[in-house]
């Protein structure tokens, strides 16, 4: 079988979990490259016979992001996780490397949000805005270096782009995010700019599983870009005191 440009986390007979690569659209019209495209070239590879492939979509990663995901295999798994993500009993943590000294240590973020028509783009907007939609997060630092910072993020809320713009709000844009105002570059150059990555990363997901009365957390590993940028998987645990 050809090297579709994913790592598969874990498979059972209701759901396929896998590390998505930045750069890559979760879903996408016919004829366009996608995640939900190449899984389903791989299972008909699997199975020539099979008419049709069925693949669950639950929840997305936008295109400049990397991390865990997951797909349903049939139609009841589907349904069984969205209820999950809908009574939000699926716990979503996310790695962000942003520019600036994020303080304190800990904290939550709570904003009220707009998605500005006709784009793909969401703003902060006053509370008493009736087109606003709150969002809240919850973040902790990691680790610190020099004028950057990586801090992991918990969501409370699911709006749209909500961690990338709750961190540029606060001056604390994502590198490579310049739809938010980053002005550093992360990962290689790339002339289009949907080709280009962002430093978040869907670090874990955590649901249930079918048939399972216990929570089961799956963990995607940061890509080696990360490592370019001077974070390394076991230097991220506890935060550091910024560089003197």
């Amino acid at each position: 079988m050809a090297d579709l440009g994913f790592d598969i986390l874990f498979e059972d007979a209701d759901y396929l979990v896998v590390a998505k690569p930045g750069g890559l659209l979760t879903q996408s019209p016919l004829g366009i490259d996608s995640l939900e495209y190449r899984i389903k070239r791989m299972f008909k590879e699997r199975d020539p016979t099979a008419q049709q492939v069925y693949l669950g979509v639950p929840h997305r990663i936008d295109r400049p992001v990397s991390g865990v995901i997951v797909f349903a295999k049939h139609a009841k798994s589907a349904r069984k996780i969205s209820q999950q993500f809908e009574r939000r009993l699926v716990d979503k943590t996310y790695w962000a490397f942003v520019e600036g000294t994020v303080l304190p240590d800990e904290g939550t973020w709570t904003d009220h949000l707009q998605k500005v028509p006709g784009e793909a783009r969401s703003i902060v907007v006053p509370a008493d805005d009736p087109a606003g939609q709150v969002a809240i997060l919850h973040y902790r630092v990691l680790q610190r270096l020099a004028t950057r910072t990586l801090v992991e993020i918990s969501l409370e809320t699911g709006r749209t782009h909500q961690i990338r713009v709750q961190c540029a709000s606060r001056g604390f844009p994502i590198l490579g995010d310049d739809l938010y105002g980053s002005r550093e570059p992360f990962g290689p150059p790339h002339p289009d700019e949907r080709e280009r990555l962002i430093a978040l990363h869907a670090r874990s997901l955590t649901f249930r599983l079918a048939g399972s009365r216990e929570d089961r957390t799956f963990i995607a590993l940061l890509p080696a870009v990360w490592r370019d940028q001077g974070i390394d998987e076991p230097t991220c645990g506890s935060a550091e005191k910024p560089d003197q």
